[in-house]
């Protein structure tokens, strides 16, 4: 299933696309994630029920499809090979002197304040040093919670799949020496459109993440050149914490970011980035 959070006639409502339209459901995202497989049963019952009638898609508001979540989004830093090597290189890695390629996945997190809607716009303004970059990433919603979760068991702890736009302030994350300040600005997760379930995926390697910046496409790589694997970002975090039912992790961004140009690309006002992962669908917004 698609799951799709909308706004219609002024009201938050939970729905299942199915194509252009959306049909609208009785529920809230958290307990049917936290809720498995009886949860899903008994949406997938409602829908073959024809209970609500379907809505055009283009009479919505689309939202995040999880608009609050419960905790940070944890998130992996230079997890694709060739955006390792363009960070490292471009003068705002704060572990520069290190290897450009990672030992051990990198973790840190966005609060829940940056997430915004798809379509809505990313404010850029925020940011004092007018260094706004793009990363699309592809993340993970965790289902069934647990610690101590082994590789081989991990992907049984996968609800479901969404988009991520890493939006970051790259001499904030430079000039603090850390990630957190430069990827926290209000709005600077849009997330969305879609929460794919698990089962819609059989392959998550064979997933394509292509990024846009006003049409031209910057970013474009295959999932399955992640550093570390969903497997293994999933076991590396329970290993000392608990992960619970609608946690989200962003796996990383690809090459072709705007710092990986000389000069960077930093995002202007009035730049539309589009982030495509399908069948998820495409997350896009503009910059003000």
């Amino acid at each position: 299933m698609k799951f799709i959070t909308f706004a219609v006639g002024g009201t938050t409502r939970l729905g299942v696309l199915q194509g252009d339209a959306v049909v609208p459901v009785i529920g809230d995202i958290q307990a049917i994630i936290a809720g498995g497989p009886a949860a899903l049963a008994e949406i997938e019952a409602q829908v073959a029920a024809g209970s609500a009638a379907a809505v055009p898609l283009a009479d919505v508001d689309v939202l995040a499809p999880i608009e609050r979540p419960l905790r940070n989004i944890f998130c992996v830093g230079k997890n694709y090979y060739d955006h390792a090597i363009e960070f490292h290189s471009s003068g705002f890695d704060a572990s520069a002197g290190k290897d450009a390629q990672p030992e051990f996945p990198i973790i840190f997190t966005k609060a829940s304040t940056t997430v915004a809607a798809p379509g809505s716009v990313i404010p850029g303004h925020l940011d004092p040093t007018a260094s706004v970059d793009y990363e699309g990433e592809l993340a993970v919603v965790i289902g069934k919670g647990g610690r101590g979760i082994a590789k081989a068991k991990a992907m049984e702890h996968v609800f479901g799949y969404t988009i991520v736009n890493d939006v970051t302030s790259r001499t904030l994350q430079n000039r603090h020496r850390q990630w957190f300040i430069g990827k926290n600005l209000d709005g600077f997760c849009p997330m969305g459109p879609t929460l794919v379930t698990a089962d819609e995926v059989p392959d998550v390697g064979a997933l394509q993440l292509v990024t846009a910046v006003n049409g031209e496409v910057r970013q474009n790589a295959s999932v399955s050149q992640l550093i570390f694997d969903i497997p293994t970002i999933i076991e590396t975090i329970s290993a000392t914490m608990t992960l619970e039912p609608g946690d989200i992790i962003a796996t990383g961004t690809c090459a072709g970011v705007g710092i990986g140009f000389d000069p960077p690309r930093f995002l202007q006002a009035g730049d539309a980035v589009a982030v495509t992962i399908e069948p998820i669908g495409v997350l896009e917004n503009s910059v003000g």
